[in-house]
């Protein structure tokens, strides 16, 4: 037997699981899912109105965490990202302004998800860019070390 195929961990009682780090979302992965689409619908909706601030505040509350509901943490960055690509470019700093700095956090990380995802470089990289920019400047780099070293991921 070859001592690179074993599974050191698998003989050590004091390995730290990934479910340890962080609790998870207490909501069902349904549920999670069904939330994520209210929001999106809610988030149209304040878009149409021409509320940037309100649909972003709306869908960075309460983002899915946990690893059975990826298909609600991608329906979440798909409506951040409208958010993000609807507004104008001299609205920015006051959004970011008027957000929390949990939702900032939230938002940078929805801000890396998207730069991290294959093929949305193409399609929002340079909004991305942008709003990491501006959410830099107004967070500040404190924002950035938050965001790395949180376990949850959006």
């Amino acid at each position: 037997m070859s001592f690179r195929k074993i599974d050191i961990d698998a003989y050590d009682e004091d390995v730290l699981q990934e479910s340890e780090l962080y609790d998870p979302d207490p909501r069902l992965p349904t549920q999670v899912l069904n939330d994520a689409k209210q929001k999106q619908a809610a988030v149209r909706s304040s878009l149409n109105k021409g509320d940037i601030i309100g649909a972003l505040s709306i869908a960075l509350d309460s983002p899915p965490y946990g690893p059975s509901v990826e298909e609600a943490k991608n329906l979440a960055l798909q409506t951040v990202v409208s958010v993000l690509n609807s507004t104008k470019a001299t609205d920015i700093p006051n959004v970011l302004r008027s957000l929390s700095q949990d939702e900032q956090d939230t938002l940078m990380k929805y801000i890396y998800k998207g730069m991290g995802m294959p093929g949305w470089g193409d399609v929002s990289g340079s909004v991305l860019l942008g709003w990491h920019e501006k959410l830099t400047e107004v967070a500040g780099t404190g924002c950035i070390v938050r965001v790395m070293t949180d376990r949850r991921t959006v």
